[in-house]
C-alpha cells in the first residue's frame, strides 16, 4: 500500500486496567510514528479493537465491538486476550486485517505500518515521545509485571497471557518517576499477580539511578513510595511474604490498601479453584495485619455458585465476610469459561437462579458491613484526592482508602476551588452504604 502524508487510527480498548495499559503503549507507539488518533469510526483509516477474554460476557462484550467497528468503518484490527483465539475472531470477521495477542504491541505496530504505512515527517521525528494516557492526569496504572504461573481452574488469563515475566525494577521505576514528574498523585501498581513480582527472576538484584535495588515488591514499594505521590497496590494474592509490605502501609511510605481476590471461604472450594489460601489463615493474617496498621482498608472480589458450592459452604462464606470485616467487597457468578479446567465439574454446576439469589445475598451481608465502616469515619479528618471539580459547589474525590472507578467516593460540599488532583483535608460529616460527604 502506498504510503501518505497522514494517517489516522480509531481505537476502542476493553477490559481490565492491565488491558488499559496495553492500550496506553499501542496508542503511544502510534503516536511516535506519527500516526493521528480518531475520536470517531467515519475519520478513521483504521480501528483497533483491544479485546478482554475472560469470561463469557467480557467475550461477547469484545465480538460486538469487532463487529461494529467492522459495520462503521470497515478495516479493522483485533488485539487484545480475545485475540489470543485467533482462529474464534478469523473464523466469525474473515474480513479482520490482522489479529494479535494481548501485551503485542510490536504485532499491533507491524500491521499498521505494513497496511497503513505513511511518509514521516523528520522534524516530527525530532520531537520527543509524549505517552499516551487513558486516565485522568493525576493518576495512573503502572504494571509491573505479564503473565501468571498460577493455574486457577476458573481462569484462562495464564493460557492467554503466558507465564509470568517481570519488568526491570529500574524500568518500573524510571516509568513511576516520569509519571510523578507530569503531575501524576497515584500510581495504582496493578499485574496478574502483584505479589509474585520478581519470583521469575529469582529477586534477582535490578538498578535504578546507580543504586541496587532487588527485583521483589517489597523493595520496589519502598522506592515507590520515594516519589512523593500515593502508591496503591492492586490483585495482591495472600502470601506470607505480604506481611512485610504492611508496616511500609503503618509508616505511610504506601497506602494502607489491599486489593485481595480471596474467591472464596470453603477450604474444599478454594481447593477446587486451585487458589493458594485457607480462610483461617487469612482470618489470622487479617487480624495481624490490622494490629500493625489499624487504619488497612482491604477489597477483595469472591464467586458464588462454583460447581459443587453447597449450601453450607456458601454460608461459610458469609461467616467469613462478617469476621473478616472487609471494607468493599465485589461479587461474581461463576461463568463457565472455554478452556477453562473448571468445566470438567459440570455435572455438579450450580442452576442459574441459586448464583443469582447467592450474589444478592452476599451483596445484601456485605452491603451492611461496608455501611457500618463507612459510619465509623464520621467525624474523622481524612485526607483526599479530588477526581472531579464538579458543579453546584460539589467536589468530588476519594480517601486512600478508596480505588478509583472500584470502591466509594467523598463528595464534598462547598468547594469551589478545588480541581482534580488536588489533595485536601476534609471533615467527614455523613455516609450511606457506598459513599462519604464531607466539608472543607
Amino acid at each position: 500500500m502506498q504510503a501518505q502524508t497522514t494517517r489516522s487510527v480509531g481505537f476502542v480498548s476493553l477490559g481490565c486496567p492491565k488491558a488499559t495499559v496495553d492500550s496506553e503503549r499501542i496508542l503511544s507507539s502510534l503516536r511516535a510514528d506519527g500516526y493521528e488518533i480518531s475520536p470517531s469510526y467515519n475519520t478513521a483509516d483504521v480501528v483497533i479493537v483491544n479485546t478482554c477474554g475472560f469470561i463469557d460476557e467480557a467475550i461477547a462484550e469484545s465480538l460486538d465491538a469487532i463487529d461494529e467497528a467492522l459495520t462503521e468503518n470497515g478495516k479493522v484490527i483485533v488485539t487484545g486476550c480475545l485475540g489470543a483465539k485467533s482462529n474464534l475472531i478469523k473464523d466469525k470477521f474473515p474480513s479482520v486485517i490482522a489479529v494479535t495477542g494481548p501485551q503485542q504491541t510490536d504485532e499491533v505496530m507491524s500491521a499498521i505500518r505494513t497496511n497503513f504505512p505513511i511518509s514521516k515527517n523528520p522534524i516530527f521525528d525530532l520531537t520527543p515521545r509524549h505517552d499516551v494516557r487513558l486516565t485522568p492526569r493525576h493518576f495512573a496504572y503502572l504494571k509491573i509485571s505479564e503473565g501468571c504461573n498460577h493455574k486457577c481452574t476458573f481462569c484462562i488469563i495464564p493460557s492467554m497471557r503466558g507465564k509470568l515475566v517481570s519488568r526491570p525494577v529500574g524500568d518500573i521505576l524510571e516509568e513511576a518517576s516520569t509519571l510523578v514528574k507530569s503531575g501524576v498523585r497515584e500510581l495504582l501498581v496493578i499485574s496478574q499477580d502483584t505479589s509474585a513480582y520478581g519470583v521469575d527472576t529469582k529477586f534477582q538484584t535490578g538498578f535504578w539511578n546507580g543504586r541496587p535495588i532487588k527485583t521483589k515488591l517489597l523493595e520496589l514499594s519502598k522506592e515507590l513510595g520515594k516519589l512523593g505521590a500515593w502508591v496503591r497496590l492492586h490483585y495482591v494474592y495472600p502470601y506470607p511474604h505480604v506481611d512485610e509490605l504492611i508496616p511500609l502501609m503503618s509508616e505511610g511510605v504506601i497506602l494502607p490498601y489491599l486489593d485481595i481476590p480471596f474467591q472464596h471461604a470453603s477450604n474444599r472450594i478454594l481447593k477446587l479453584m486451585k487458589r493458594p489460601a485457607s480462610a483461617g489463615n487469612v482470618l489470622n493474617r487479617i487480624k495481624t495485619w490490622r494490629t500493625v496498621c489499624p487504619d488497612l482498608a482491604i477489597r477483595s472480589t469472591f464467586i458464588v455458585g462454583f460447581p459443587g458450592e453447597t449450601e453450607s459452604e456458601f454460608q461459610e462464606l458469609l461467616d467469613f465476610l462478617t469476621e473478616a470485616d472487609l471494607d468493599r467487597v465485589g461479587c461474581f457468578e461463576y461463568s463457565p469459561v472455554t478452556g477453562a479446567t473448571a468445566n470438567e465439574l459440570i455435572e455438579t454446576s450450580v442452576p442459574d437462579e441459586i448464583k443469582k439469589e447467592r450474589k444478592a445475598r452476599l451483596m445484601a451481608h456485605q452491603h451492611k458491613i461496608s455501611a457500618e465502616r463507612l459510619k465509623a469515619k464520621i467525624g474523622t479528618e481524612q485526607t483526599i484526592v479530588i477526581d472531579d471539580s464538579g458543579s453546584d459547589n460539589v467536589a468530588v474525590g476519594r480517601t486512600k482508602y478508596d480505588a478509583p472507578e472500584i470502591d466509594g467516593r467523598v463528595i464534598i460540599r462547598g468547594a469551589p476551588h478545588l480541581n482534580a488532583g488536588d489533595i485536601v483535608k476534609a471533615t467527614i460529616t455523613e455516609s450511606d452504604d457506598h459513599d462519604l460527604f464531607a466539608d472543607v
